[in-house]
């Protein structure tokens, strides 16, 4: 079994959650399985290794998980982007597209500093728009952003290449058809 068909195993899909018509792919089931976990951490983490990446950003809320594992693994300081309202510092924000209308994301204004590599975690690209808003907002601060890594791409939603039409290399690990 390959290790892209062993994580498709893993990961569980809920039919018509959160509405009817989308298979919500739910990653628990990766981070309860130890090897799993450890491997998927391993793989998002194995284009740095060797390479200077000063600050890994994750997205709320399962990007913290994923993210700050792949921050250990680089030896990576970690940069929590948050919805909007929720980090107690100065802060930045930018407001997003969603699937169902817009929010806003913040991070602390001295989050990251200019010229920082860095690189953005969670665990689905779909549309797009959180990971393009979190692009925004590191690059208001100046972050150079080497990748935006996750461990689910649903292809058909254009997200993984909304990214990289912003210049930002993607890399995921697995990629489910449909929605």
């Amino acid at each position: 079994m390959t290790f892209e068909t062993d994580l498709k195993t893993i990961i569980r899909t809920i039919p018509d959650y959160p509405k009817k018509g989308i298979m919500f792919r739910d990653i628990t089931t990766l981070l309860g399985d130890a090897r799993a976990f450890r491997r998927a951490v391993d793989e998002l983490v194995q284009p740095f290794a060797g390479r200077k990446i000063d600050q890994v950003a994750g997205m709320e809320a399962r990007g913290f998980i994923l993210g700050g594992a792949v921050a250990h693994q680089l030896s990576a300081g970690f940069i929590p982007i948050r919805k909007k309202g929720k980090l107690p510092h100065l802060t930045v924000s930018v407001a997003y597209s969603l699937e169902y209308g817009v929010d806003e994301m913040e991070m602390h204004d001295d989050a990251v500093k200019s010229g920082e590599k860095v690189v953005l975690v969670d665990d689905l690209i779909a549309t797009g728009g959180t990971a393009e808003g979190a692009v925004k907002l590191l690059r208001q601060k100046g972050a150079d952003i080497v990748a935006a890594c996750f461990v689910v791409d649903l292809p058909e939603l254009g997200g993984a290449q909304k990214i990289r039409d912003l210049g930002v290399p993607v890399r995921s690990l697995i990629a489910f058809e449909g929605h």
